[in-house]
Order: C-alpha cells, then structure tokens, then sequence
C-alpha cells in the first residue's frame, strides 16, 4: 500500500527520535516498568503476565494464573533469572486457601466441568479503573502481545548504552552472548550452546537466533486449543483458530481470515497516522492553544481565589463590626443594670443596725429639742418611710438575666452552610406537548428541577430546509426574553424550523437545550368561525360560544335506525359551514376530531353546492346506502370525469377511511371509494390544504404534516369549510397562536405581547 510511505521512510531515517518518546507508552500500569510478557485484557488494555497473576492473587482467586506459554522448562528458568515481582507475590495462607476452594474458588478434586454457577472471574483494569471479566480460565484465556513485545526490545536496544546481552549459562563472570534459543528461552555464548545442544541429540536441531532478552513464541496461538490462529471473529473482536470457527460458541458470528483483518486494520492505521502526521501544523496550533488554555486557567483560577478570599474577608469584617457592636450594646445594658443594683445594695446596707441611714434615725430620736426635732425628723421620716416600703416590697432594681442579648443565627448559618459558587441554569426542557406551529410559532419550555433559577432566557431559531451557506450555522436570535413562553411571528410556510432556548443569570450562560424541529403549514392560515344557518339541526347541533367547536347529539332518528337494525334505515345529516369562503390563493386550516364521534366528514365543498344539497333536504341518507348512486346512468359517468364539488375525509370511531383512488368523488352522498379502502389511525389534529388555482385538496396529520389524501376539487366558485355528522362527534377548530391565553413574549420582530 503506498499511502504513509513517505512518512514511514522519514520515520525510519530517525528512529532514535520515535522511539526516544514513547517511554509512557511502554510502561505497565501495575509495576511501572517496561512490559515483560504483556497480556491483552478484554478491555484492549495490556498489563503483564507476572503483574496479572499478582493482582489476581490479592483479589483471592487461585489457580487462574497459568499461560500454557509463560514460563516452560528451561536452563534459564531458576530463581536468580525469574522476573523479581514474582519473589514479591503474597501467596494466600493456608487457611484462606481452604475456604477459597472450599467456597468454590479455582480448581479441585471433584469439581466438575460446566457447572450449573460458573465461576465468573473479575479482574480490576488499573487502565481504566473497571472490572474486566475473564471467564473461567482466568488469564489462561487471554493472548500475549507479541507485537507490544518486539516494540518494547526495539525499544530497549535504541535507548541501551552499551548494554551488552550476557550468557546466562555461564559461571561468573559470565561472558557476552552470542546466540539465543527459542526453544530453551535462554541466551549462550558459543561454548555454553555446544554444552546444552550436544550432537545426536534432539536438542541439536534447535535452530538458534541472535541473542535476546525476551523470548516469544513463533506464532500467536489461540489459549483454548493450543493452535495457530487463523481467523478473525468481527462479533466477538477476538482471534480464532480453525476449532474455535466450528464451535458454537461464534455459530452465525461474521469470522474474516486473518490476513484480511490485517490489511484492513492497517489500512485504518495507516490513513489515521498520515492523517496525523499530515496535520503537524494543526497539532501544534491546538497544542499552542492548550498550552495558553492552561496558562488562562491558572491566572484565572489564581484571581478566583483572590476573589473568594477577599468576599470572605469581607464577610469575616461585618461580622466583626457587627460582633463588636452587639459586646458594646451587651456592656452598655450590664453597666447600667449594676449600677441601679449598687445603688439599691448601699440603700439596703444602710439600713442595718448601727450603720447609715438606721443610726442616723437613732441619734436624732436622742434630740429633746422639739422644735429641732420636727425640724430634722420631717425629712428623715420620708426617707424611713421609702426604706420601709422597699423593704416590704423588694425586688432588684435590675434583672440578672440577659436573655434578651441572645442571637437566633439559624437563618444566617443555613445560609452560610449554603454559600455556594454562583451556578448558570441547566438546559431548559421544551415541552413538546404544548410547544407547535400553526399560523405563529408557539415555543414553551421548562427548567429541570434543582436548576439555578435564570434571570431572563435566549431564543435561537432557524429555518434547516435553506441551501447551506459557507461557514459557521448563522442563527436568527432574540435577546432578554422573560418567562417560560415566547412567540415567533410570521413563520416561513412550508418550512422546518430548528429552534433551542438557554438561560442566563448572573453567573453567565447555561447550556442550550436540545433542539427541537417544528414543520410550518404548506400554506397562509385561514381563520374563520362556524356558521350553523346552512343545513343544521339545531336539536342535534350545538355550537360553542366562541363558535370554534361543534358537537354533534345523536336525536330520534338514530333511536329509530337502531330499532330498524335488521330491516334497513336511513340516517340524518347533519352540516356545519366555515362563515368565510376562499376564491383565491393557498389556504390550510386544521381541527381536532373526538376519537369516539361515530360519523364524521372534514372536508370543502362549492358553496353554491352546498348550500343547494342542504337547505331543506330530508333526513334519508345512509353510510350503508345511496339512494341515488344512479351507476346505470350515463349522464353521471360523464359528470363524474369532471372534478366533483365536494372533497371529505371521512372519520370514525377513531379511524380514517382511505379509499383507493386519490381523485375520490367523496362527497355528502356517501362515494368514498371502494369498500375495501384501508384505514389509518386518526392524529390528534388534521390539516386541510386547499389549493384554489389547482383545484386540489390535501388532507395532512397536521403534528407531522405527513399526507394523508389529495383530492381534486371543483373551484370554479367560492369554496367553503365544511363538517357533517352522522351520529355523535365533536369536531374542534384549531385556534390561531395569538389567541392563546397564556401570556407571551413575542419574538418574531413586529409586535410584543405581554
């Protein structure tokens, strides 16, 4: 194959380079060191055999370990020459051996083959951090990666300064090798390969190599049947053998040959890497980019910090300003309360005996003088007088109790615990059930639950059915829109709109949600009323105030029709008209249909027509029978080439009546097509599509504006709406967008409805 060559002979041209930077790439998740005999996990990981069997042997699994192809016979194999992680394995006790086997872990005497519980065994990938299942073989079921093998001795021979392979027969000092040997897996000298491969014996015949320090098979060989693998099975993504093919295990499993997984693995490989390599420049670019990405992230980080710090400081001095002026308010109260408290203690200390105000009283009861007495006793009789009634009704001057300085921080610790990183809102939810298009777009959407709330919402939308134009998607936008609804006015017809909303608050922009495709009507929509003055029976009839609804009660007739079951009877009609009539241009309307009406026909018809067929007809028309098919008559046949005047889709009991033909004459006289028409199930809503100048109507379920049925209609005149009933049903107009009671935020540009 020629692609990569040019990248191949430059990478062979330096192959210190390649090779001196793919260190990490070589180094065993477990022990850190180069590869020794690594094993493939299911998981595409590779580990080594010896680090594997290690892991296996913590996780208390015994007699898993064994690879047919690890460590046979050899002069090499003593202990001095085996791997040193295998000295460093903690085998399990005695005791813990005993209850693994006797609880049903590895292999013993007497346990059978195919058991009904399987063991399954897990082994934790220190890749990828998850547990790999090996089946009941352990890792006797997994392949070495011989390829990983040679990279890593390529490897070691690169970036080896003057490491010389020593023989490993010979007594110390031992001398250089000079020649290897697959089948006894050591390195010799030549006198130490002439001692362990004497002449006459079959040793003799080994073909000896350059001397190695990792010996590996010749071939790959499947780890069930001891055989060359020759296939690959694309199912399973494993390599098989010739008995693995026939197995039923991989029965109707799509197996290639080897040598055409090979060609086209390397093909991939080899287009992805000169993608690679032909993209240097782009590489470094993004490298540039992350590298000042990183730089970006560090300042910015360093500022969020300083940031933080700094509000909490903040935080840290209000609540020492505000600490310091609730102590000098308690201080403040403490000093007042012991002040009246030592007032009233020096009050009460005087009134002991002998001391202040009590021996006062007594030296001046010791003055004979009367007029002295009354002098100096007046006063003193009212001071006695307070203190005698203090005494009789004590109480402290002040409370001891500070009960009213307590904080309630509850409040402000919740919001303390709950102080928390500024997060934008999640995605909105559009809910599709509630969100559509008819004459505007209506778009209406949630925020998950636990979601920040948002300040004010974006509205991006786009017509998906335009020729692509160069460079990024260019999305029409609309700014600051409040609440959970908003408006796009005057749509595009026949269009598919793309639409998604995001919120922001102050912590920025959330995410968008995902995008939601809304199809247009093919045409203008026309807005009328119901007009029952043509052909209505106002005892079956009933009409909403609102005239946008119309129900239809089944009368005497039907109760009569259902006592002439078995004898034949004839049903009344009844017709409800559009109050507006089309005479030109392109028009869609679109009404719900009760699933549970019995009869009901949606369609147009010639107003002339109409009015005709039903001002004063009688109540004889049958969904079983017409009386005036008039099929033997000529005349029919030749007004029946020409376009008929009515156009009904005919509805019941939940179902839509197709007739064969497209170009059907389905009328008020019950010619719908064959008999043998299929049904379809009837859509929430139903579109009808008039085209005056090609005389054409198009039925449509109007959610996914998928067509339904396409008749031809006479237009030479004014063209109405028209609903009969036959039986009970309810028919419902579709209500225009900017009639809806919900409050709105229009986005299309005009006006703006709040």
């Amino acid at each position: 194959m020629e692609v990569g060559r040019p990248q191949a002979r430059a990478a062979a041209r330096r192959p210190g380079t390649s090779m001196k930077n793919m260190e990490k790439e070589l180094l065993c998740p477990v022990c850190q060191e180069m590869y020794k005999q690594p094993l493939v996990l299911p998981c595409t990981h590779n580990v080594c055999q010896a680090c594997a069997r290690e892991v296996l042997g913590q996780q208390g699994y015994v007699g898993h370990g064994g690879d047919p192809n690890s460590e046979p016979t050899s002069p090499a194999s003593t202990p001095s020459t085996r791997s040193p992680r295998l000295s460093r394995r903690t085998l399990p006790k005695p005791d813990r051996l005993d209850r693994l086997l006797k609880s049903g872990f590895g292999t013993y005497p007497g346990r059978k083959r195919g058991a009904l519980h399987p063991q399954v065994i897990m082994f934790p990938c220190p890749a990828c951090q998850g547990d790999v299942e090996l089946g009941e073989r352990g890792l006797a079921g997994l392949f070495r990666n011989l390829t990983l093998e040679r990279v890593v001795e390529r490897y070691r021979q690169s970036v080896s300064v003057g490491g010389a392979i020593l023989c490993q027969l010979c007594k110390p000092p031992p001398l250089e090798a000079t020649k290897g040997c697959t089948e006894c897996r050591a390195t010799f000298c030549n006198e130490c390969f002439k001692l362990f491969h004497p002449w006459g014996t079959q040793k003799a015949q080994h073909e000896p190599t350059l001397p190695t320090l990792s010996f590996r098979p010749k071939g790959l060989m499947c780890p069930d049947h001891k055989e060359e693998v020759t296939h690959y099975c694309k199912t399973c993504q494993r390599l098989v053998c010739q008995l693995c093919r026939v197995r039923r295990t991989h029965s109707g499993h799509k197996i290639t040959p080897v040598l055409s997984a090979y060609q086209a693995l390397k093909d991939k490989l080899t287009k992805s890497l000169t993608y690679i390599l032909g993209n240097q420049d782009t590489v470094q670019t993004q490298i540039c980019e992350l590298e000042e990405t990183v730089r970006h992230t560090e300042v910015s980080g360093q500022q969020a910090k300083e940031e933080v710090s700094q509000l909490v400081r903040g935080l840290g001095a209000v609540l020492e300003e505000k600490r310091a002026s609730l102590l000098q308010a308690i201080e403040e109260c403490q000093q007042d309360r012991l002040a009246r408290l030592s007032a009233q203690l020096q009050e009460h200390r005087s009134l002991l005996d002998g001391s202040g105000l009590v021996g006062y009283a007594q030296e001046v009861l010791k003055e004979t003088d009367q007029p002295c007495f009354v002098q100096a006793a007046k006063q003193l009789h009212s001071r006695i007088a307070r203190a005698t009634e203090a005494l009789q009704t004590f109480r402290p001057a002040a409370s001891s109790s500070f009960r009213h300085c307590q904080l309630d921080v509850g409040r402000e610790m919740k919001l303390l615990t709950e102080l928390n990183f500024l997060r934008v809102p999640e995605a909105p939810v559009i809910d599709t059930q509630r969100t559509f298009a008819y004459d505007q777009i209506f778009l209406c959407w949630r925020l998950p639950p636990h979601s920040p709330p948002a300040w004010h919402y974006t509205i991006e939308f786009r017509r998906t059915d335009t020729p692509a134009q160069p460079g990024p998607t260019r999305w029409q936008r609309r700014e600051e829109v409040r609440g959970t609804s908003a408006l796009l006015e005057n749509p595009d017809t026949g269009s598919v709109y793309v639409l998604r909303v995001r919120g922001c608050n102050k912590a920025g922009y959330g995410e968008y949600s995902e995008d939601v495709h809304l199809h247009t009507p093919p045409a203008p929509v026309l807005h009328f009323f119901l007009d029952g003055r043509w052909g209505t029976s106002r005892e079956r009839l009933t009409i909403s105030k609102d005239q946008r609804a119309v129900r239809s009660v089944p009368g005497l007739p039907l109760l009569l029709a259902a006592e002439r079951l078995l004898t034949g009877c004839h049903l009344s009609v009844d017709v409800v008209l559009g109050d507006v009539a089309v005479t030109q241009g392109r028009s869609y309307w679109a009404c719900a249909v009760d699933p549970a009406s019995y009869l009901v026909k949606v369609g147009v018809g010639l107003e002339s027509k109409l009015q005709e067929s039903f001002q004063g007809a009688p109540d004889v028309i049958s969904p079983r029978y017409d009386p005036d098919s008039g099929h033997d008559s000529g005349a029919e046949d030749a007004t029946m080439e020409a376009s008929p005047p009515f156009a009904f889709l005919t509805i019941g009991m939940g179902k839509i009546l197709l007739g064969s033909g497209a170009s059907s004459s389905a009328g008020l006289t019950g010619r719908d097509g064959p008999a043998a028409g299929c049904t379809v199930p009837l859509p929430p809503r139903l579109g009808i599509c008039l085209d005056y100048e090609r005389g054409r109507v198009s039925f449509l379920d109007a959610v996914s504006f998928r067509g339904l049925l396409e008749c031809p209609l006479d237009c030479s005149g004014p063209v109405c709406p028209a609903f009969c009933f036959i039986g009970g049903g309810a028919v419902q107009l579709q209500e225009p967008v900017g009639t809806r009671p919900e409050r709105k935020v229009t986005i299309g540009g005009f006006a703006k409805l709040d």
